[in-house]
């Protein structure tokens, strides 16, 4: 937290169990109360990471034990049909879904059109229902990242390079033109420093094509880069001269580990803040930012950091924005924090839940590094845990349970 800004006083509590987990069933929470508690050790998750990853290779039968346990929790099928029961409960509560095709495919033409195809289908679904509210892409999954890496180092492409770059550009460009033609919010998703340029200036491209009447792209910001809330202002400033809306996604950063090795090893400035103090002064300071620039920002905060959910919410008060403002929504992962998603919905903010999807085998690489995360975040495992294992005390005590 901060230390320069007192904790804000809101009205919504993140402590209350009883609706966080008001969406699940007794078997449901206890599942989950079972999931966590193996996720709090480390050498649990270590050795159950190893056989998933053995028996997978191995082809044995434990593709249901598979979706029962860890799948169950943090992906909502293995199709968008599938995900269907997942999007119903969760617009029973007020949370909204965004549909993320998980699947990391190969460095090829085939697999960045299958994934572009995907895309597509789940901009459709968008269209059809307002319980999803945003689609999103990686622009790794539609093109290749050592390519991207290439041309933000700036080397000569050659004929067939600049031919595939140009098929980058057309796969982005028809997702941002779907998204636009179906009134559907499309996020781009950040990745590595490296290849972040590209992506902006994709992003870019597709806002000024496509933002002029209201937010439909959004581009995301990672402020753990000591950067970022000056390359946010930056944007803002290129948006009002272009008469176009900026779309944003703020979120702390996932290369955290990736970003500082590399840095080293290739003897560059590290993009990284020092602390993790200077990462939160800046996520809090872009919130602020752009609360006070709504008249060309719509943002969305992708966190599970209670403290600047609480400190947005706090300032929207302040500053009399009504909880429902269309210009300002809260993300998080589905299967984590969900005593802030229900929390925020059940007080009529808008929220909704990353929803992973795609075939068991295919997700397995974005479950095991959940299942890392989360005994490597400090204390986001042990949170989960705790809140869990206070709703299922409650229940007891109410003879919910029995």
């Amino acid at each position: 937290m901060p230390t320069s800004v007192v904790a804000p006083q809101t009205g919504v509590s993140f402590e209350d169990t009883s609706v966080a987990f008001s969406s699940k069933t007794n078997f449901q929470l206890k599942t989950t109360y079972w999931l966590f508690s193996m996720m709090n050790q480390v050498w649990l998750v270590k050795l159950g990471t190893f056989f998933i990853k053995l028996s997978l290779l191995l082809r044995l039968p434990v593709k249901k034990l598979i979706k029962a346990s860890l799948f169950g929790q943090f992906c909502g099928g293995e199709d968008i049909n599938e995900c269907e029961k997942t999007i119903q409960n969760l617009v029973k509560s007020g949370v909204g879904t965004i549909l993320d095709y998980s699947v990391e495919g190969e460095d090829n033409e085939g697999s960045f059109n299958k994934t572009t195809e995907e895309i597509l289908r789940t901009i459709e679904k968008a269209n059809k229902t307002t319980a999803v509210p945003f689609s999103v892409f990686k622009v790794t999954g539609v093109g290749s990242t050592p390519l991207m890496e290439k041309i933000q180092a700036g080397e000569i492409l050659t004929k067939e390079e600049q031919a595939a770059y140009e098929r980058i550009q057309m796969r982005v460009d028809s997702l941002c033109q779907k998204a636009y033609e179906l009134g559907v919010k499309i996020f781009v998703d950040a990745e590595e420093s490296w290849i972040q340029n590209v992506i902006d200036q994709l992003a870019y491209k597709a806002m000024k094509k496509y933002n002029t009447r209201g937010p439909i792209v959004y581009n995301t910001f990672q402020m753990y880069r000591h950067d970022m809330l000056e390359n946010l202002k930056q944007a803002t400033r290129e948006a009002k001269l272009g008469g176009y809306c900026l779309g944003a996604k703020l979120v702390r950063g996932a290369y955290f580990e990736k970003e500082r090795q590399r840095a080293c090893e290739s003897e560059y400035q590290d993009p990284i803040h020092a602390t993790k103090e200077d990462t939160d002064h800046d996520f809090n300071k872009a919130i602020e930012f752009c609360l006070d620039n709504r008249d060309v920002i719509s943002f969305c905060l992708g966190t599970h950091n209670e403290y600047s959910c609480q400190y947005c919410i706090e300032l929207m008060n302040k500053k009399n924005i009504p909880h429902n403002d269309p210009h300002v929504w809260f993300a998080q992962l589905l299967g984590m924090s969900d005593n802030i998603s229900y929390n925020l919905a059940n007080a009529d903010y808008n929220v909704a839940k990353y929803v992973p999807y795609g075939p068991v085998e295919s997700v397995m690489p974005y479950l095991f590094r959940r299942a890392e995360e989360n005994k490597s975040i400090a204390g986001q495992s042990s949170r989960e845990f705790l809140l869990i294992k206070r709703e299922v005390e409650r229940r007891h005590q109410q003879k919910v349970i029995r």
